[in-house]
């Protein structure tokens, strides 16, 4: 069999793991591709004892890699969208085929790199970086080819998936959940990209571009995160029949595509409801095949390097048979990318949860009646607790039927203008997330 030679730079969580899984499995994967792969150059700011690198040349330089001229296939694993995007460019540009698992640099400079990969005759694959080892590019990409998307949703951040959780099991709060996952290691020291629904909005524009055939557009997304999420609304949600996941949204309607990451209550009989700890799900509507689920790790050393293993075999298969690339990045080629209207989230229609903190006097709750009737707002059901005792304010929970969100804002800046209401309204959208 022919000897593909593999370059490896980063060998942190991703880079370790996927050493790893290549020694594992060697002879199955050298199978499958059709030829032997071969670690023959480590890139790599220091060792890792989590894996074995004895008999492969380590340079501290990654740059050394990407120079070698016996390097077949370029593993980018170094994150960051800077010194990794002059890492890859100069890969291509040398005629090297290569794998990545980050989702930023795709998402922020896909285009240009897949445009430059093409020009150059290479592969650039990068499965990995949505949903750690959930096949969800090549679902998406081929296996899904054969429908339209009507639209997709999916947990698509293990860390925020974990906070709410474990917020909503143990009735925790935020603060000291998030301590928790950055203490197992879930969460990084800045947890901003993760919490605040960055690291989704990546993945999601990866996804939309795809399914939709769309340029890749991380401006076009709504990111809203998890930091005011508490234990109380997530035990609401669940007395209303629904529980609160921190979803990336793609739909596509004859208005545009409308693209947007933030909590969401979901019914509990919906299977993505019950995807819970760091799992990753997506759930894709096509026009033939209806509802579909893939689920599994997000992330992790082994999952994640899994994703990586198979974009390196799909590449050796074509390097074994002698052709160029013969799937494009997106599914279609650059050509038939089409550039679609978004749709302003200002127009968005959903059902909307309303947490309510107002005095325990009467006429209150009619007086919210009012102002949502007043702007075509009907309500769908109610929580209304009693105060506890020697407190003078309860709490009142609304869901209501789809609104258009500027109508939904409007009333609920008069509703706190009320002086009965005694802090900011939580809103939360709802999905039922139909085929």
């Amino acid at each position: 069999m022919k000897t593909i030679k593999l370059g490896i730079c980063g060998l942190g969580t991703v880079g370790s793991g996927t050493v790893n899984v290549l020694a594992a499995s060697g002879e199955a994967i050298n199978r499958r591709a059709g030829a032997t792969l071969e670690i023959t150059h480590i890139g790599a700011r220091r060792d890792n004892a989590l894996c074995n690198t004895a008999g492969i040349k380590v340079s501290r330089d990654i740059f050394d890699v990407v120079d070698d001229p016996e390097i077949d296939i370029l593993i980018e694993l170094i994150g960051g969208t800077t010194v990794a995007k002059e890492l890859v460019e100069r890969a291509i540009k040398a005629g090297k085929h290569v794998v990545t698992a980050n989702k930023a640099l795709i998402a922020e400079f896909g285009t240009e790199l897949f445009a430059l990969a093409s020009e150059h005759g290479v592969a650039l694959r990068y499965e990995a970086a949505v949903a750690g080892g959930i096949p969800i590019i090549k679902a998406l990409r081929e296996g899904l080819a054969g429908n339209e998307i009507n639209w997709l949703a999916g947990i698509i951040n293990g860390t925020t998936n974990f906070i709410l959780s474990e917020m909503g099991t143990a009735k925790r709060a935020f603060e000291d959940v998030l301590a928790e996952a950055q203490a197992l290691g879930y969460a990084e020291a800045d947890p901003t990209f993760d919490v605040e629904g960055i690291d989704a909005a990546h993945k999601l524009v990866i996804l939309a571009a795809i399914a939709f055939g769309i340029p890749l557009n991380i401006n076009g997304v709504y990111t809203e995160g998890v930091t005011r999420i508490t234990p109380a609304d997530l035990s609401f949600a669940e007395e209303l029949g629904y529980r609160i996941k921190h979803l990336g949204i793609a739909k596509l309607t004859d208005a545009g595509v409308n693209l947007r990451v933030h909590p969401t209550l979901i019914p509990e009989e919906q299977l993505l409801s019950r995807v819970n700890g760091v799992e990753n799900a997506v759930l894709i509507d096509g026009s033939a095949v209806g509802p579909t689920l893939y689920c599994g790790a997000g992330a992790g050393a082994a999952p994640t390097a899994s994703a990586v293993v198979a974009d390196i075999v799909d590449i050796a298969r074509e390097l074994a048979a002698d052709q160029l690339p013969q799937i494009p990045a997106l599914g279609v080629d650059a050509d038939s990318i089409t550039e679609i209207d978004s749709v302003p989230m200002a127009q968005v229609v959903t059902p909307w949860y309303l947490r309510l903190n107002v005095q325990d006097k009467p006429g209150v709750m009619s007086k919210v009646s009012s102002i949502l009737s007043e702007r075509g707002i009907s309500i769908e059901a109610l929580i209304q607790k009693p105060p506890t005792k020697g407190q003078q304010s309860v709490s009142l929970v609304v869901l209501t039927n789809p609104a258009e969100q500027a109508q939904l804002l409007g009333a609920v800046a008069e509703i706190e203008a009320l002086e009965t209401t005694l802090s900011d309204v939580m809103r939360i959208r709802v999905e039922t997330l139909k085929g």
